[in-house]
């Protein structure tokens, strides 16, 4: 016990002992609502690290730890040693360095793994609402004037805007009516609308009945004589 005691209040377990208090303090705040572990999300470019995808709290958090125990460990180990003078604290400095590169080198080893288990979903695009219906929000819809609300595949609602070529017949639309997005304007920013009935929808396919297949090898009725 003193051994252990001894060593992590030496350089350079302490460095990561203290850190490690901050990192348990956090984590307390978090568990009682007092804090996010999202917080630092946005202050930092964890892509450029190579750990996006990963709270900042969560990754600061596995490379203090596993520095802890690293530095902890090499701390004990120089005790042990007959290392004195500048050699001795050359190694604790290289203790401190490699406790570093390990926490950051499992750190990576771990988010690998999470985006591999969890990969990143590609995020919503308005190319995702063509083809689908829309209810019109606006009194009426024109070639240069509309909006309308459609349904994502989550079940969230956007309002987007439309528009309408001038149909040959003079159909309109009005605020309620259905409409179809069938194209998207990249340059103007909206989607091309046109009527929708739901009565012409034919709906998905329906199977057609499995019909049972011909029995072979009958047995033939005997033929009565005489």
């Amino acid at each position: 016990m003193q051994e252990f005691l001894s060593a992590a209040t030496a350089f350079p377990a302490v460095l990561f002992g203290a850190a490690l208090a901050v990192v348990v303090v956090f984590w307390l705040l978090v568990l009682a609502g007092a804090a996010d572990h999202h917080c630092f999300d946005g202050d930092l470019d964890t892509d450029l690290a190579g750990i996006g995808g990963v709270p900042v709290t969560v990754s600061v958090s596995v490379m203090v730890v596993v520095g802890w125990f690293t530095g902890l460990t090499g701390t004990v180990l120089l005790h042990r040693s007959d290392a004195t003078g500048l050699t001795r604290a050359a190694l604790a400095c290289a203790v401190l360095v490699g406790a570093l590169l390990l926490g950051r080198a499992v750190l990576r080893l771990l988010v690998r793994c999470f985006r591999r288990r969890f990969p990143d979903e590609p995020p919503p695009s308005r190319q995702d609402f063509l083809g689908r219906v829309c209810t019109i929000r606006t009194g009426s819809v024109s070639s240069d004037f509309g909006q309308a609300e459609v349904t994502a595949d989550d079940g969230s609602t956007a309002i987007v805007q439309v528009r309408l070529l001038a149909p040959a017949d003079g159909t309109a639309l009005a605020a309620g009516s259905a409409g179809l997005l069938y194209a998207y304007d990249d340059e103007g920013e909206f989607f091309w609308v046109s009527p929708y009935d739901k009565a012409l929808d034919p709906g998905p396919p329906t199977p057609r009945p499995r019909t049972a297949p011909p029995r072979t090898g009958a047995r033939r009725s005997p033929r009565r004589t005489g």
